[in-house]
């Protein structure tokens, strides 16, 4: 018996824990999607965050010689995927990181993030069916949490690049921007780089992940440490699964010759608040993917149900344009068109009228004219008589008698 039943409740005070323990033996599932450059550590700090340094291993195949490795030009954005399970005080995530290689490697980086749209846009197109479906106990959620964006420290600002992936992502996935090889800066160069990303992020209209405010409820400790978190926002962090003694305790960080740097000490980078920010709000990570981003594209896919995936409005700001110039010759020739038809129509006015001005003049011209005779008018007889006639036949003249004939 509860023990809000022995006080005289009706017991509602044990449904979280019934919640707990259902949500406990089902076990949670999250994606994790990195996008940047190569070389600047991604896999590193994946495999840092979780404490799993399998995630920061290549297949087999791809490792090697590295300077073979630095002459193979990708031609398109890979997309690799890798799944472990992890398991801590009897709770178990299975957890999907999604890597994008070749990502900014190409020369032509014009259409680099179409492969990563149309994976996370695949990722919604079977969670629908997985949910419209007749079986819906069991589905599979693989789509895209949250993504982290990683910013090559040596830009000090946003790329072009970077602004238009980030702009063609934001109304699909939870945008986390990470300032990479932080111990490759100064502390006033990446106070210097924040701000400048910062306005960049505000300059372009970019949505990132806005970490939520704590409740009025919480504790002071937990309001304060969500106030750093948003603070901390874009994060520069440091990967390592290196261990390093220092002051008589192991550590994890990186050596230097002018000293160490530790991954957990917040005074060194923001490894830490990243990492307590993806704990802390991952229920929330997953809320904002099912609530926002799945929802609109489920209602962009239910309005059209004939569209192809990746072929949304907005995919691109090249695609944009190309369908603005197509609009504007479209409008050009429809002018053309409406041009040549209105000439068309006037030189048909013009024969028209020229046609009834020439039928009205030959009426009017018979009308005036003296009508012909209907006969021709008979002949004047002679007064006289044995007078040549007009009528005389020429031969009965010629033959005729001259003694007999007298003339007048």
């Amino acid at each position: 018996m509860s023990d809000s039943a022995v006080d005289g409740g009706v017991g509602f005070g044990n449904l979280p824990n019934q919640v707990h323990r259902k949500s406990v033996k089902k076990g949670f599932e999250f994606t994790l999607m990195v996008v940047g450059e190569s070389g600047l550590g991604k896999s590193t700090l994946i495999s840092s965050l979780f404490r799993k340094p399998e995630l920061g291993k290549q297949p087999s195949g791809e490792g090697g010689d590295s300077h073979a490795q630095a002459e193979k030009i990708p031609q398109t954005v890979e997309i690799k995927t890798k799944t472990v399970v992890i398991e801590e005080k009897a709770v178990k995530l299975r957890l999907t990181v999604v890597d994008t290689p070749g990502f900014g490697d190409m020369l032509d980086n014009s259409d680099c993030f179409k492969s990563i749209s149309k994976y996370i846009d695949e990722r919604f197109e079977q969670y629908l069916k997985d949910e419209s479906g007749l079986n819906r106990r069991n589905i599979a959620d693989t789509r895209v949490h949250c993504c982290f964006y990683f910013i090559n420290p040596s830009c000090h600002s946003l790329r072009p690049i970077d602004i238009e992936l980030t702009k063609n992502l934001h109304t699909k996935v939870n945008i986390v921007p990470v300032i990479s090889k932080a111990d490759t800066l100064t502390c006033a160069e990446v106070a210097a780089i924040k701000k400048k990303v910062l306005e960049d992020i505000e300059e372009h209209n970019i949505k990132v992940y806005r970490i939520p405010d704590a409740d009025s409820d919480e504790d002071e400790e937990y309001v304060e440490q969500n106030k750093q978190l948003q603070q901390s926002v874009p994060f520069a962090v440091v990967g390592s699964n290196t261990e390093i003694e220092v002051k008589g305790r192991m550590v994890r960080g990186r050596k230097y010759p002018w000293g160490v740097v530790e991954l957990e000490n917040p005074d060194h980078c923001d490894f830490k608040k990243l990492q307590a920010m993806l704990i802390t709000h991952m229920q929330d990570l997953q809320e904002v993917t099912h609530d926002v981003h799945y929802e609109s594209f489920r209602a962009k896919k239910l309005q059209h149900p004939g569209d192809a995936i990746g072929n949304s409005p907005a995919v691109s700001l090249q695609d944009d344009r190309k369908l603005v110039e197509k609009d504007k010759m479209l409008q050009e020739k429809e002018a053309e068109l409406r041009r040549m038809q209105e000439q068309l129509a006037k030189m048909q006015r013009e024969v028209e009228d020229a046609k009834k001005s020439t039928s009205s003049l030959s009426s009017v011209g018979s009308a005036n004219a003296p009508a012909p005779p209907a006969t021709a008018p008979p002949p004047i007889p002679s007064s006289r008589p044995g007078a040549y006639s007009s009528t005389m036949n020429y031969n009965s003249s010629f033959n005729r008698n001259p003694k007999t004939t007298t003339l007048n």
